[in-house]
């Protein structure tokens, strides 16, 4: 028993990382284009680079619908999905493809949220060390934030030159996490 889950861990860990990563590159590519961030960015440019070799045939069988981006939303699901599959094999275990798929969706909601908070907190954090400072990535942070920060600054304008709206975006991400997550990841079950 010992030597199977000595051989098991290293190789779900090396699945969730490498799937995690690429699936994480994805998404930002997706949120990236819903925000209209600068596609000449470098940081843009990479992304793009790295996602291309399997959205480029995807968007000849699923081309967007409206604004919305199907295949790379598809690419997301079919990876996270894929990952779950290889990790419940390794295990041994079975599963059905309703609860992967919900699990799917839940596991991509719960990074979706992620990407905002750190988003938020990095960008919070930049602000104080080294304010008013031109970086490619902080300049891709704000396109990603600000859909989110504007409406909590209408909620809570700035106080004696204070923005609180970080705070009360961050608040709120963490509430619809415990709102949201838990009844989706226990449909899974």
């Amino acid at each position: 028993m010992m030597g199977s889950s000595y051989v098991t861990n290293p190789i779900e860990f090396l699945i969730n990382t490498l799937f995690g990563l690429y699936i994480l590159l994805v998404m930002l590519r997706f949120l990236l284009a819903v925000v209209r961030a600068d596609f000449y960015n470098p940081v843009s440019q990479f992304i793009v680079k790295a996602t291309n070799p399997p959205l480029k045939p995807l968007r000849r069988i699923l081309p967007s619908v409206g604004k919305l981006d199907t295949s790379t939303l598809f690419l997301m699901l079919a990876l996270q999905m894929l990952s779950f599959t290889l990790i419940a094999l390794l295990r041994g275990g079975s599963f059905s493809i309703g609860a992967l798929l919900i699990l799917s969706v839940a596991e991509l909601f719960s990074l979706f949220l992620n990407v905002l908070l750190f988003s938020i907190l990095i960008q919070v954090i930049i602000s104080w060390i080294n304010p008013g400072t031109y970086n490619p990535a902080v300049s891709l942070l704000y396109s990603l934030t600000e859909p989110v920060l504007r409406p909590c600054r209408r909620l809570i304008p700035p106080i004696s030159g204070m923005d609180l709206s970080p705070l009360v975006a961050l608040i709120a991400i963490q509430l619809i996490k415990l709102l949201l997550l838990p009844p989706l990841y226990a449909l899974a079950q």
